[in-house]
C-alpha cells in the first residue's frame, strides 16, 4: 500500500482554536483553528461552528460541510443543520474570512495556499499544495467537531459541494471515521472530459499527470470503506454524469446514487440541500427510515428494470434517456413514466431504440430520488487523460484507506 501525503496521527488530533474578531449568527461562533504549515510558516483556518440548543439534553450528531469554487464558509448551511438538531461546522479552504454569506471572502495574513484546484502549485513541494492543505482542513474540521462534549464522534458525517464535493471524496478516503460521506457533483477522473481540461493542456502532459496522480480523487476513492451518497446533474458542466459514475464504483461501501435530469449546479439549494443527504444522515444517526435501496441494475434489449428494496414504496418510477452523443454537457434528456411492478421491489420500462443513454429513477413519498446505474455510450472523441494510467506511471496508490 503506498503511503497517503498526509500525517494522519496529526491529523485527528483537535487542533488549537483562536478566536475570530467576527461575530456568526444566533448560536454560530466564528473561530479560527490551527492549519498546516504552508512554506514555513503556521497557518489559520476560519470556520463558523454551531450546536444547537437540544445537546443540553444529550450528545447530539454532527456535519462537517465543505464549500465549492467562489465560496466559503456559509453561516446559512450551518443553520440548515443546526435546525434539524445537528452540530456542524464549515470551513474555509482558501485562507479567505468568510462574509457570512455567499460573497465577501477576503484573504486573511494567516491564510493557506489560495484554490481551487491548485493547477499552477504543481511544481512546489506537496506538502505546499492546495489540495494537501485543504483536505487537511476538511480532517481538522472533523477532529474539532469530534472534540466537543455535546457532540456525538460516532455520528458525524460528510458533505461538499463542487470543488468541495471533490475534496469530500478525498477526505473520505484518508479520514475513516466519517460515518457517510455526500459528495455534490465532484467526482474524480477529472483529466477525461471535466471542467479543467484546458488547465491540464495548458499545465503539459508530464505537469498534468503529475497533479492526477497526486490529486485526483480517483486515486484514493478505492479507499473509501463508509456509505457515499452521490449526487450530480446529468449536464452537470464540471462532473460529467460517465466519470461521476465511474468514480462512484470505486469505494467498496454502500453506494447510492442521485441523477437529477439538469440538476442546477451552485451553492444554496441545489449543492447544500439535497434532501437525500438528510434522510441519509436521519437513517444513520437516529433509525430514521432509509433512502430506497436498488439491489440490480440491467438492460435487455431496450427494457431497462431495476430490482430494489424499501421501508416505503416509492411513489413513482420514471425513465430518463437522451437520443443524443456526443458532451454529456449538451445533451437533451427526456423523462417518461416507468412502471413499478404490482408485486413489488421491481421497476423497468422500455427506451427507444435511438437512446445513447438512459437510466431509471424511484422517488418516494419525501421527494428523495435514487437511481439506477446509466446503461450508456460513452463518446470516444476529446481529450483522455486517465488518472489511473498517470497513477501507474508514478507509482499510484493500490488502497489508500486510513475523503
Amino acid at each position: 500500500m503506498t503511503a497517503i501525503p498526509w500525517d494522519m496521527a496529526a491529523l485527528t488530533v483537535a487542533p488549537r482554536v483562536f478566536e475570530a474578531p467576527l461575530s456568526g449568527a444566533e448560536g454560530i461562533r466564528a473561530l479560527f483553528y490551527e492549519g498546516l504549515s504552508w512554506k514555513g510558516r503556521g497557518t489559520r483556518v476560519f470556520a463558523y461552528c454551531g450546536i444547537p440548543e437540544r445537546a443540553s439534553s444529550g450528545r447530539v450528531p454532527g456535519m462537517v460541510l465543505v464549500h465549492g469554487g467562489g465560496g466559503s464558509a456559509f453561516i446559512p448551511w450551518v443553520q440548515l443543520w443546526m435546525r434539524r438538531g445537528y452540530a456542524a461546522i464549515v470551513m474555509d479552504t482558501c485562507g479567505c474570512v468568510s462574509g457570512g454569506g455567499y460573497e465577501n471572502h477576503l484573504r486573511h495574513e494567516h491564510g493557506g495556499p489560495p484554490g481551487w484546484g491548485g493547477f499552477e502549485q504543481i511544481n512546489e513541494p506537496v506538502h505546499d499544495q492546495w489540495t494537501h492543505h485543504a483536505v487537511a482542513d476538511v480532517v481538522l474540521a472533523h477532529s474539532l467537531l469530534s472534540s466537543f462534549q455535546k457532540v456525538d464522534p460516532a455520528r458525524i458525517g460528510l458533505t461538499g459541494v463542487s470543488w468541495g464535493g471533490y475534496l469530500a471524496c478525498i477526505a473520505a478516503a484518508v479520514d475513516g471515521r466519517f460515518r457517510f460521506a455526500a459528495p455534490v457533483y465532484g467526482c474524480g477522473f477529472l483529466g477525461e472530459n471535466s471542467a479543467w481540461l484546458n488547465e491540464f493542456r495548458k499545465m503539459g502532459e508530464e505537469r498534468a499527470r503529475r497533479w492526477l496522480a497526486l490529486w485526483d480523487p480517483s486515486v484514493y476513492l478505492p479507499g473509501v470503506r463508509m456509505p457515499m451518497l452521490w449526487v450530480n446533474g446529468t449536464n452537470d458542466f464540471a462532473y460529467p454524469p460517465d466519470s461521476w459514475l465511474k468514480s462512484s464504483r470505486l469505494p467498496s461501501g454502500d453506494r447510492t446514487l442521485c441523477l437529477r435530469v439538469r440538476m442546477p449546479h451552485g451553492h444554496g439549494g441545489p449543492g447544500e440541500n439535497p434532501p437525500e443527504i438528510h434522510v441519509l444522515a436521519e437513517a444513520l444517526f437516529r433509525n430514521g427510515v432509509p433512502l430506497p435501496r436498488i439491489l440490480s441494475s440491467g438492460r435487455d434489449g431496450q427494457h431497462l428494470r431495476v430490482t430494489f428494496e424499501s421501508q416505503v414504496p416509492p411513489v413513482r418510477a420514471e425513465l430518463n434517456y437522451t437520443t443524443d452523443a456526443g458532451p454529456w454537457q449538451e445533451r437533451n434528456w427526456h423523462t417518461e413514466s416507468a412502471a413499478l411492478e404490482a408485486a413489488g421491489g421491481a421497476a423497468s420500462a422500455t427506451m427507444p431504440v435511438n437512446a445513447t443513454a438512459a437510466y431509471l429513477n424511484l422517488v418516494d413519498h419525501r421527494g428523495c430520488m435514487v437511481s439506477s446505474d446509466c446503461e450508456q455510450d460513452l463518446p470516444q472523441a476529446g481529450v483522455r487523460m486517465r488518472a489511473s494510467e498517470a497513477g501507474v506511471a508514478i507509482g499510484r496508490p493500490m488502497d489508500p484507506a486510513g475523503q
